[in-house]
């Protein structure tokens, strides 16, 4: 039998963090701001909104960490741009970037979503990145609005 943990969440007293690379920023930018647009949507209070910019992708999974610790939120979206280059360095930050990120969810049983790009050319992220066409950045805040609705449904014991 499988029941519905839809609950209702009072999203202005919600905080949330954004942990967004700096590195690509023409990509990672224009994913940070559909990721506030779409919790600020949901009715996310701005000031609720905290968001730390780190050098590069690499950097996330230490950032949402300490979001996680220090700054009360319920939950962090990762934003980054990793594009393929023709060193492996792009296998090793995708591999190291996911791992911790999957790593964080488990530790602290609280929401960091997935929106960092991992592409072959700045062509696909930049598609993957505007605003008028699937921007990632707004889809892993909408994916943390979710998982804080179910971590909380769960919690409530619905």
């Amino acid at each position: 039998m499988s029941r519905n943990l839809d609950v209702s969440v009072e999203w202005e007293n919600v905080r949330v963090g954004i942990a967004a690379s700096r590195w690509n920023s023409a990509i990672t930018d224009e994913m940070l701001q559909g990721a506030i647009a779409a919790l600020k949507n949901k009715g996310v209070k701005e000031e609720n909104i905290l968001t730390v910019r780190c050098p590069g992708s690499y950097e996330i999974p230490l950032v949402c960490q300490q979001l996680l610790e220090d700054a009360g939120v319920e939950g962090v979206v990762a934003i980054g741009a990793v594009i393929r280059g023709e060193t492996p360095h792009f296998d090793y930050v995708c591999d190291a970037v996911n791992r911790g990120v999957a790593e964080l969810n488990l530790k602290f049983s609280k929401p960091v979503t997935f929106g960092v790009l991992t592409t072959d050319s700045v062509e696909q992220a930049v598609e993957r990145s505007r605003q008028d066409k699937g921007n990632k950045g707004a889809e892993a805040a909408l994916a943390l609005c979710e998982m804080i609705g179910i971590s909380k449904g769960l919690k409530a014991g619905k």
